[in-house]
């Protein structure tokens, strides 16, 4: 119900049998003259806005707050201070409704958002790529998690940001180069890190030595900002594919989940469409950044299988990888 990871404060209701009844989100637009996330001005905008998106929430679902059957919020991986208020707020609602609370991994909520369109079968590959995560996931079936491989350093989101910060393009970069690169070319090609990797970083991902390189070439001055967009672009969306490809053939799977803001980027929906026997999916747009909706429903699907709450004392956690999150369940079930 509650999804506060970042700077995206939101509060969704979703009903199992008619779907997303709300998904309110308030998004900071107060970092944009930063040119990034400040975590203290996140914190405090979370603190204020909350219950006005609450009350926005319940109201548009039609719905009283006694209704609700249960509280769902993602108490990790995230930046810190701003989980602390999610986590805070839902357990109050929890305590105060005398309502269970079920506790959501960030990653896993992006995952399950691709459910609310359609049902996928087990097992998949889930690539997740956002501002904060780049990671492989090799989806057994719910809390079946294995990790095959995440970024060494930068994640995928993150040097697009830095690269449209280095270009003056504004924040958040994404977006932005995305629309930037369908004007350009790729004329400089650019290095794609462990791309052909065959050891234990076949599943890794290196962007820091991508984002330096194609600094420099902006510093040169050569090339118009519209192909450097398309060069870079085109960099990341190869290494991404061929790794997931590459997972795919290795565990022999069929089916890739694609999980996060980046998988809104045309390009990325364009390339992943020439792909022959691998079917890909991936969520509307509205559903790629973080919302409250995929965390309802993730919420939802471990209320079903659990049939009760998880105790108040779970604390959130800025980092904790996908796969080692149902051990931490087992202590937090009341």
């Amino acid at each position: 119900m509650t999804s506060l990871p970042c700077d995206d404060t939101s509060v969704a209701v979703y009903d199992s049998e008619r779907g997303i009844l709300s998904n309110i989100v308030s998004s900071q637009l107060i970092h944009v003259q930063f040119g990034g996330v400040y975590p203290e001005i996140a914190a405090r905008e979370h603190t204020k806005n909350f219950l006005p998106v609450l009350d926005k929430a319940i109201k548009d679902a039609n719905i009283s707050l006694d209704k609700i059957d249960a509280v769902a919020c993602t108490f990790m991986p995230g930046l810190i201070v701003s989980l602390v208020v999610g986590v805070s707020a839902a357990k109050s609602l929890s305590f105060s409704l005398n309502k269970p609370i079920i506790p959501v991994h960030h990653i896993e909520a992006h995952i399950f958002a691709n459910f609310l369109v359609k049902e996928i079968e087990y097992p998949f590959i889930a690539l997740v790529v956002s501002g904060g995560h780049t990671e492989l996931v090799l989806v057994k079936d719910f809390e079946k998690y294995v990790y095959l491989g995440g970024t060494l350093d930068d994640a995928v989101g993150e040097v697009f940001d830095k690269v449209a910060r280095a270009m003056d393009l504004g924040f958040p970069g994404g977006p932005i180069i995305d629309k930037l690169a369908k004007q350009g070319k790729e004329v400089i090609k650019f290095p794609r890190p462990l791309i052909n990797e065959k050891g234990e970083n076949r599943f890794n991902f290196s962007f820091s030595g991508l984002k330096t390189a194609v600094i420099k070439e902006i510093r040169k001055g050569i090339y118009s900002k519209e192909d450097i967009a398309a060069s870079f672009q085109s960099a990341i969306i190869e290494t991404l594919l061929k790794k997931t490809i590459d997972a795919c053939k290795e565990f022999n799977v069929s089916k890739v989940v694609i999980a996060g803001g980046v998988s809104a980027n045309s390009k990325l929906r364009e390339e992943v469409s020439k792909i022959k026997d691998v079917e890909f999916y991936y969520p509307p747009l509205y559903l790629c950044t973080d919302n409250a909706a995929m965390v309802a429903y993730t919420g939802y699907k471990r209320f079903l299988k659990y049939k009760k709450g998880f105790g108040l004392s779970f604390e959130s956690k800025a980092k904790c990888r996908i796969d080692r999150f149902p051990e931490l369940l087992r202590n937090f079930h009341s």
